[in-house]
C-alpha cells in the first residue's frame, strides 16, 4: 500500500504543534479537532473509519471494519482527511492538546507497527492505518488502568504521537525490563512485552501513592515515556478546583479523602 510521503516541521517548546507540507493530491489523517489551521485549497474531508487506502478501496465492509475498530478504542467513528488540491505545495498544522512534545515516527523504522496508548495519535500521513491492539494477559486488561486495548498504527508512512511533559525513549536488549507507571507509557514497538505486575507490599500499595500494579516491559525494543499522563493532569486539576465541583481523589491510594487529610491537602 503506497503511503504519502510528507515534509514536516515542529514548532514550539511546551505547547508544540507539527506543520506538515502537502504536495498535491497529497493528503494527512487526523483526529476530530486536531487542525490548527490550514492553508487554502487544502479541502478537509470527514470519512467513516480510518482513512487508510486500504479501508477506502475495500468498499463498505472495510469501511464499518475501520470504524469498528475505532468505536471500541473509544474513539470517534469517523476521522479527518485534509488533501492538497491546489497546484503547489500547501500546509496543514495540528496542535497538541496539552503541554508535551510531538513525536514523529517513520513506521518503516521500526518494523512498520507502533503500539501506541489510544489518546496519544495526533495525525498521521494518509496510507497509515489505525487498527486495535489486543494485550495478550489478561492482568493488563484487568489492572492496566489506561485501558485494556491499545492503538496499532501499520504501514510505511510518517505518523506523530504526542507525549504529555518530558518525553523520553528508552532501547531495550533482549530480556531488559523496565517497571513503569502505565498512565506514562506512551508507545512501543510490537516485539516489546507489556504485563502488569502487583507492587509486592500492601504498605506500599496502601501509602506510596502509585497504586497496587505498575507495568513491566521487556525488551527487545523502543519504548516512548512520557513524564505526564493526561490521567494525571486531570486528577490534579480536579483537585485544585473545589469551586468547580473538585474533591479529593487518591491517583493511586487506596486511602482516599483520608490519605488527603494525612498529607495536609485538606484544610
Amino acid at each position: 500500500m503506497a503511503m504519502d510521503e510528507v515534509d514536516y516541521e515542529i514548532h514550539g517548546a511546551e505547547m508544540q504543534f507539527v506543520e506538515i507540507e502537502l504536495d498535491p493530491q497529497e493528503a494527512a489523517i487526523a483526529e476530530a479537532g486536531a487542525m490548527m489551521y490550514m492553508d487554502d485549497q487544502i479541502e478537509m474531508e470527514t470519512v467513516f473509519g480510518d482513512g487508510s487506502q486500504q479501508s477506502q478501496r475495500s468498499g463498505l465492509l472495510g469501511k464499518l471494519v475501520g470504524a469498528g475498530k475505532r468505536l471500541i478504542t473509544g474513539e470517534s467513528l469517523f476521522t479527518t482527511v485534509f488533501i492538497n488540491q491546489g497546484v503547489g505545495k500547501r500546509r496543514v498544522a495540528f496542535a497538541a492538546p496539552y503541554p508535551g512534545k510531538i513525536v514523529p515516527v517513520h513506521l518503516k523504522d521500526v518494523g512498520g507497527t507502533l503500539i501506541c496508548q489510544k489518546d496519544s495519535f495526533l495525525c498521521a500521513a494518509r496510507g497509515v492505518s489505525l487498527g486495535i491492539a489486543f494485550q495478550q494477559k489478561l492482568g493488563v486488561g484487568l489492572f492496566g488502568g489506561e485501558g485494556f486495548i491499545m492503538q496499532k498504527l501499520e504501514g510505511d508512512g510518517l505518523a506523530f504521537v504526542h507525549a504529555g511533559g518530558t518525553l523520553t525513549e528508552r532501547v531495550l536488549a533482549p530480556g531488559q525490563t523496565i517497571r513503569v507507571d502505565t498512565g506514562c507509557l506512551v508507545a512501543l514497538q510490537p516485539s516489546v512485552s507489556y504485563d502488569i505486575q502487583y507492587v509486592g507490599k500492601i504498605k506500599t500499595a496502601l501509602f506510596g501513592g502509585e497504586g497496587l500494579f505498575f507495568a513491566q516491559l521487556r525488551g527487545p525494543g523502543r519504548v516512548w515515556l512520557q513524564s505526564l499522563p493526561l490521567s494525571r493532569l486531570a486528577d490534579r486539576i480536579v483537585r485544585a478546583s473545589p469551586a468547580a465541583g473538585g474533591r479529593q481523589v487518591g491517583e493511586g491510594s487506596l486511602l482516599g479523602g483520608l490519605g488527603g487529610l494525612l498529607d495536609g491537602d485538606n484544610d
